[in-house]
């Protein structure tokens, strides 16, 4: 057994975080990529029957009453809350991150001062976000400004209505301040839309202390509530009683069975719904969130950095030089819960990768992700996977081990 091997083991039998790798269905695979689709809890699957049979299949329509379906989106967003930092009554649950990023864009050009007329988009966003503003931009008589965030402050203005950054880039990595370029945003009177994709629960956000606007996410990274499960959408409660969606449905009308010609917004974050709830998976997220009981958000921040800190020492030790870069940045100010590594012929080390039992992704042409999810990532993960990197590029065939 190496050195590194050795230090792994120890560090997996300190680490207070690993006896939650138990409830997760896992197998012997390294598994790192739940920055694109969380693992499974182990207690879901007798959750879903239950709602399958009992509240499906017995009770049908009462249901929306006797079992909670029709109050589970703000329900669950109480569960989402303390894991970004936000206080009870400003989440709700539902949709898809692409719906909530319009939502959040349009009502936050609406928010902002009158005669403004620039959107801000981090130039590096995930496609969809620039796709999704872009269209807010074209309906709502605003131009879109693609803007790296380290020069967000700079190219704010009299004319800034609303700014959409990543809190964690999706290919590097790279965690933004977001408390820094928040108060510039406001500092210039504009309002601040953070999406929250890749860093909600693997690293404190604080969206109430650092006085965020609005913010979306997705579940099923690293809040593992499944592939397609519900996105969420904040709203700061000093915006909600203004708060305008684009989106109004009769599930955000403050009397929704009334059937009314006329909209009538709810009070609160309940605005931000639209259409019925999608309850089997929305309930499936919301089982999941039961892992979250007890866990502090700072322990898997501490965890997290800990295990990026050990890959890439192994990376270092093991992968011939030159071989790979790190694209993700070494400060731990600056980096979120993954790994990047801009690696050549990618996309075939990929692939042998996962041949040899370690899951992770690649983003064209030549990046190589690798993502930890503390819950469930132990130390020996980390160093398995950075061995067999460097035996994939030696061209070795010997057996995993």
């Amino acid at each position: 057994m190496s050195d590194l091997q050795e230090r792994a083991r120890a560090l997996d039998t300190a680490d207070e975080l690993a006896p939650l790798r138990e409830l997760f269905t896992l197998d012997d695979t390294v598994y790192l990529d739940g920055n694109s689709l969380g693992a499974l809890p182990r207690h879901v699957p007798a959750r879903l029957q239950e709602v399958l049979t009992r509240e499906w299949g017995e009770l049908r329509i009462r249901s929306w009453g006797e079992s909670g379906w029709w109050t589970a989106p703000e329900r669950i967003g109480d569960r989402i809350a303390p894991v970004v930092g936000a206080a009870a009554g400003q989440i709700v649950v539902g949709d898809s991150t692409s719906v909530n990023v319009f939502k959040a864009v349009v009502a936050a050009t609406r928010l902002a001062p009158e005669g403004r007329d620039e959107i801000l988009v981090d130039a590096n966003t995930f496609p969809t976000d620039g796709y999704i503003a872009g269209s807010a931009a074209r309906m709502t008589g605003h131009r879109i400004v693609p803007v790296p965030p380290a020069e967000v402050p700079d190219a704010l203005g009299p004319r800034t209505a609303a700014v959409l950054l990543n809190h964690v880039d999706y290919r590097s990595g790279r965690l933004h301040d977001l408390p820094a370029l928040t108060s510039a945003v406001h500092a210039a009177g504009g309002i601040a839309v953070w999406d929250l994709c890749h860093s909600a629960g693997a690293l404190p956000v604080d969206l109430d202390r650092h006085g965020v606007d609005l913010a979306v996410g997705c579940t099923y990274k690293y809040l593992n509530g499944g592939p397609g499960s519900p996105a969420y959408l904040y709203v700061a409660a000093r915006h909600q009683a203004v708060f305008d969606s684009p989106l109004p449905g009769w599930t955000s009308h403050a009397d929704p069975f009334a059937m009314t010609p006329g909209y009538e917004p709810a009070e609160g974050a309940v605005r931000g719904r639209v259409g019925t709830p999608d309850i089997l998976s929305m309930l499936a997220l919301e089982s999941s969130l039961d892992v979250w009981d007890g866990v502090g958000i700072e322990a898997v921040r501490a965890k997290s950095l800990a295990l990026t800190d050990f890959f890439l020492e192994c990376v270092t030790a093991y992968v011939p030089e030159g071989r790979v870069t790190s694209v993700t940045p070494a400060a731990h100010a600056e980096r979120g819960s993954q790994v990047a590594l801009r690696c050549e012929d990618a996309e075939p080390v990929m692939g042998a990768l996962i041949a040899r039992g370690v899951v992770g992704d690649l983003r064209r042409p030549d990046v190589l992700r690798f993502g930890f999810t503390p819950l469930y990532v132990g130390f020996a993960d980390a160093e398995r996977a950075a061995r067999l990197l460097a035996d994939v590029l030696n061209g070795s065939a010997a057996p995993v081990a």
